[in-house]
């Protein structure tokens, strides 16, 4: 049927839902002036939501899916139409005649003519983000910033909806990505109540950490490493808790201990001027000397480090005539000679930090636990495997992730406008997102969400969205901005065009291109459309974009996984991964796709000459939406021999991509983000010892795309010259 039709049909549609109507309304539309005509359908299809209604416009019948707000002149195909059963209609039965195939549900593009059911697609009618969306809670006022006595008159046609200056994603895309149909999850269904006493406790075991690098190291915790410690744990944790780690082997965080390790017995930050770099000498063999008096080193230990440290504050006072070169070189040397010794005395108090903070997050965990629990209706006596599908062995289309226990009750959250910002608050927590990510949220939500067809429960998803990504970045001025950048539009835009990219490895429903994508947390991500967590997720064909978070454990896991799927399906299958280039040590997860079977191509995008989109893209202003990587980039092509005869990356497909990555002037932060030399000391992440890794700038979870660089990265370079000097 014609697009007018459809847009017809479905503007009547959006009439009926509107708040003022009574709660028997929550079904299919009807005309007002007439009642719709009994359902007249198999049990089948009313149970996968079809409703037949009665178009006054067309003064012929039609129908309705409440689950996914599909609007057809034909009669449903039990299988072809049903996107929870089987998603594009991969295993349905071909239709007669017509062989358009639209994709799974998704809008059709706004020049397409008309609209068609094919043997092995879906349909869904084009819908647009309204404003207000009904949410029928008692005392909940409509989305919309009329006065209220207007809103008391008879129904009048739903607003213009809000339509963001500048969109950075293209919910339009179809996926190609197969997988075999599985259960729902296991995982508790989200409530503001939870979500607010998780953010209490992640803040006071941020605050534990905090006292115990003071109190046992006499440093600042490293930057950000909480949040890595959060996705490298989360790499291996089979505990119950969406973010909290409770039931990880080992006990140890390798992340943290290196980071902490890192900044003993100082942190060392990049400098300019030679007189920074003169007192930062003299600061390490300071910290040194102190450190090995105070603690129980052996004689060696006390003998070396002593001896060094004295010998260079003797060279200090005599010789005022270095430069700055001399003063790193001298360093340098110093930490070849103090460095094993201080390792040495502080291993076991840093261990017992790193033991202290997982103990405490588990008690966390199992106390949210039983309160959540507590909440719910019918809670799970235990914690049982999902029973397998009996169609579990059919291929589908991806979906988003499903949960087995139903939704409590949610409490109102208050929403209101501050200009472009949308303000959402509970119990005096407010959260804020800009009204072009709100609207994005909501037709993420439209697509995605199939037990709230009236929005009920939107607005309390969205606070807990919003806060669960709030507290995993942290509260301190642009900290964990990293974990949620992503590539750029025209990047996205290529990665599409070329090589038939729809899915994001990595990303998160604030900061997706397209609408199906993985994310870190599957129970609250799902409602807008998330696919779960990329390490268990197991495509058998599709083309995928990888920009994992820069955690050196979460790049390793993803090589792993990625080689696993490639390995198994003989299908189709492509993954375009985006990690830094860090060479000075190299990285494992780079070494190992550089050695791999499945690597197809590599390029590499130098420092300073592409960007990525910021972290903080759903709160920040435009001016500072982009941000130059102050690292190169390593894009490598892992296919198997299906996916490369279908991907290959040919001169003229990589050609285009690397011209998408070109800065555009059109982004004025992009040309001015500082580079290496105007980074003063302490802004940057703590520069990596010789023997260690650098302790990346978490980006996606993914990263992520949950996920990306961050102009505060630190230099893989290992030399302190490198490190804290050089221009």
């Amino acid at each position: 049927m014609s697009n007018d039709s459809q847009r017809s049909a479905k503007g009547e549609a959006a009439v009926m839902q509107s708040p003022s109507v009574s709660a028997s309304s929550q079904g299919p539309p009807s005309s007002p002036s007439s009642t719709s005509k009994p359902p007249e359908l198999p049990d089948e299809l009313v149970q996968a939501g079809w409703s037949k209604c009665w178009s006054r416009r067309e003064n012929r019948p039609y129908y309705f899916n409440r689950f996914t707000n599909q609007s057809l002149w034909e009669v449903p195909v039990l299988g072809q139409h049903d996107v929870i059963s089987d998603p594009l209609g991969l295993n349905a039965a071909p239709a007669e005649g017509g062989d358009s195939n639209l994709g799974n549900g998704q809008r059709k593009r706004r020049g397409s003519e008309e609209q068609g059911v094919g043997p092995n697609s879906l349909k869904r009618a084009k819908v647009e983000p309204t404003t207000p969306i009904s949410p029928s809670a008692p005392g909940v006022k409509p989305w919309s910033t009329a006065p209220e006595e207007k809103q008391a008159q008879a129904p009048t046609p739903t607003p213009a909806p809000y339509k963001p200056a500048v969109i950075y994603w293209d919910l339009d895309v179809q996926t190609n990505a197969v997988i075999r149909e599985h259960p729902p999850t296991n995982h508790l269904p989200p409530h503001p109540e939870i979500e607010l006493q998780r953010a209490q406790l992640v803040t006071k075991l941020r605050q534990h950490y905090h006292e115990l690098c003071h109190q046992r190291e006499g440093i600042d915790p490293p930057r950000e490493s909480f949040n890595r410690w959060l996705l490298e744990r989360k790499v291996i944790d089979k505990g119950h808790d969406s973010l909290l780690p409770s039931d990880c082997e080992p006990v140890i965080s390798p992340s943290m201990f290196r980071e902490i390790m890192n900044d003993i017995p100082i942190r060392l930050s990049r400098i300019k001027y030679k007189e920074e770099a003169r007192k930062l000498l003299f600061k390490y063999a300071e910290a040194a000397k102190k450190m090995i008096d105070s603690r129980n080193a052996s004689p060696e230990s006390r003998k070396v480090v002593k001896w060094n440290s004295e010998d260079t504050m003797s060279w200090l006072r005599r010789d005022h005539s270095a430069s700055k070169e001399d003063y790193m070189d001298r360093l340098e040397h110093l930490r070849q000679q103090c460095g094993p010794h201080v390792a040495a005395v502080a291993k076991d108090s840093v261990e017992g930090i790193c033991s202290k903070i997982y103990q405490l997050s588990g008690e966390y965990s199992r106390r949210l636990r039983h309160t959540h629990l507590s909440l719910l209706q019918d809670p799970p006596t235990g914690t049982p495997e999902a029973c397998p599908s009996p169609h579990q062995s059919r291929l589908v289309y991806c979906y988003p992730v499903r949960l087995t226990l139903p939704s409590p009750p949610l409490p109102r959250v208050e929403l209101h406008f501050e200009n472009d910002i949308a303000c959402l608050r509970f119990k005096g927590e407010m959260v804020k997102v800009n009204r072009g990510h709100f609207s994005k949220l909501e037709l993420l939500y439209r697509y995605s969400c199939i037990d709230d067809p009236r929005f009920e429960k939107f607005l309390s998803r969205v606070w807990c969205l919003l806060k669960r990504y709030q507290v995993m970045f942290g509260s301190g001025a642009n900290e964990g901005t990293g974990l949620q950048g992503a590539l750029p539009v025209s990047v996205f835009e290529s990665l599409h065009r070329q090589f038939g990219v729809s899915f994001e490895c990595f990303a998160s429903p604030l900061n997706c291109y397209f609408k199906q994508f993985s994310s870190a947390f599957p129970d609250i991500d799902g409602f807008f459309g998330s696919r779960g967590p990329f390490l268990s997720f197991s495509p058998v064909s599709g083309s995928f974009e990888a920009h994992p978070p820069f955690c050196e454990e979460l790049m390793d896991a993803m090589v792993t996984h990625c080689e696993e799927l490639l390995e198994k399906s003989s299908e189709p299958l492509s993954f375009i991964v985006f990690v830094p280039e860090w060479r000075d040590p190299v990285t494992p997860a780079l070494t190992r796709m550089e050695g791999s079977r499945f690597l197809r191509h590599q390029l590499s995008i130098p420092a300073y000459e592409h960007e990525y989109r910021s972290g903080s893209q759903h709160i920040c202003k435009r001016d500072e939406m982009y941000h130059r990587a102050v690292h190169g980039t390593a894009v490598l092509f892992l296919q198997n021999d299906a996916g490369f005869m279908k991907w290959a990356p040919t001169p003229e497909r990589l050609a285009d991509l690397m011209g998408a990555y070109r800065p555009s002037s059109s982004h004025p932060a992009s040309l001015s983000s500082p580079g290496p030399a105007h980074i003063a000391p302490g802004d940057r992440d703590s520069a990596p010892k010789a023997t260690d890794r650098p302790p990346s700038a978490v980006t996606s979870p993914g990263g992520h795309d949950n996920n990306n660089n961050n102009n505060s990265s630190s230099s893989s370079s290992s030399s302190p010259q490198d490190k804290m000097a050089a221009v």
